[in-house]
């Protein structure tokens, strides 16, 4: 089915309307606010800890085949060891899902890098410098070359997306700062804070270096020119929100089946897209995120989820349902950071180009959860 572009005949004109005059993709209402804001703190205290987890991997797990400890960030005791066993911890294994399909849909920036020459020559020097006096390992490189070459990849990819999470887990929190002290009163206000961090963190450059023995190997040196913004940012937008991968036991895998997409480029199963009421389902990944941030969330958002007809009985689906919402304000955030123009531009020409990219974003929401949040 072809879709109409009309601003008047699209699916989705009344949005695209709300964008133009100022509005986001979630209409404004207090309750909105509440959950979008309070789901935000909660996410951005758990978004640290996944930062934090990702760095170190990549920067002390370097080539750690068997990297039994690799979720204690350095500290391994007795209690730590307790409380992973009865999974009283944080939920690190979705930051890696998260991390996989990002690095499966791919960064084109981030992934030029890492298919050149200058790439496998640094990776190369700090896999030399890694395998020295390890047999074992310096036979595996020798039987498997490209075997290491490709973990340097996905560690690339843990950095990126730790350095990514670093910025974005303090703009949620500052957010939350902000509205305790009764600076963000609206969506829109929401939208703001979001799309000014994103403009200001734009061109932070993103690096990667490792020390062994002594010795500094910069794998991702700041002269590649990889920035936070188009090399971060936008893949994990495209990656996450938009595409991901169908979850285990879901949808089925059969490809003669026709139940997934023959196109990973066609692939709608990310977070905009998720339907929340398998959440807390066996197999279901980001279940580990919103057990995650149930231990996080304020207690004025606590009172709106328990004012309903299931209270806590039904807690990660109201906690996803919020984190939708608060994902549809950060898209919109990305889309008025990425507009041709200002979506307030006055001049006729400018406006018809902004109406024809936000068509475009709205042909892709066309079957998201954008209109039940609405």
């Amino acid at each position: 089915m072809v879709i109409a572009t009309s601003p008047k005949t699209h699916p989705l004109a009344h949005i695209i309307e709300r964008l133009e005059q100022g509005g986001a993709l979630l209409p404004e209402s207090p309750e909105n606010l509440v959950e979008v804001v309070g789901i935000l703190k909660s996410y951005g205290t758990v978004l640290d800890a996944y930062q934090i987890n990702l760095t170190y991997i990549a920067e002390h797990q370097f080539l750690v085949l068997f990297p039994f400890f690799k979720y204690f960030n350095g500290e391994v005791t007795l209690q730590k060891l307790l409380k992973h066993w009865w999974h009283d911890r944080i939920n690190y294994e979705f930051s890696e899902y998260c991390m996989r399909a990002m690095f499966w849909h791919g960064a084109q920036g981030l992934d030029t890098y890492l298919d050149s020459p200058e790439f496998r020559q640094r990776a190369t020097a700090a896999i030399q410098a890694k395998l020295r006096g390890n047999l074992w390992m310096g036979s595996l490189n020798r039987l498997f070359p490209e075997f290491l070459i490709e973990q340097v990849r996905l560690l690339c990819y843990y950095s990126a997306l730790g350095q990514f999470w670093n910025v974005m887990s303090r703009m949620f929190l500052i957010l939350s700062d902000r509205y305790d002290r009764g600076e963000i009163r609206s969506i829109a206000d929401v939208v703001d804070h979001i799309r000014e961090g994103l403009v200001e963190a734009a061109a932070k450059p993103i690096t990667y270096a490792v020390n062994i023995k002594g010795q500094t190997y910069e794998i991702i040196p700041q002269s590649v020119g990889l920035t936070f913004l188009m090399d971060t940012a936008v893949p994990y937008v495209e990656a996450v929100f938009f595409r991901s991968f169908p979850f285990f036991g879901t949808v089925s895998y059969n490809a003669q089946a026709h139940q997934i997409s023959p196109s990973q480029a066609d692939f709608n199963y990310g977070a905009l897209y998720a339907d929340p009421l398998p959440i807390g389902g066996a197999g279901i990944p980001p279940t580990l995120l919103m057990q995650d941030m149930v231990h996080f969330v304020p207690p004025y958002l606590q009172e709106v989820y328990m004012r309903s007809i299931r209270g806590q009985d039904d807690l990660r689906v109201k906690i996803c349902e919020s984190f939708q919402k608060s994902m549809f304000c950060v898209t919109t955030a990305a889309i008025q950071g990425l507009a041709p123009y200002p979506l307030s531009t006055t001049d006729p020409e400018q406006r018809q180009a902004n109406r024809t990219y936000l068509e475009q974003w709205m042909d892709r929401f066309v079957d998201s959860r954008l209109q039940a949040v609405n």
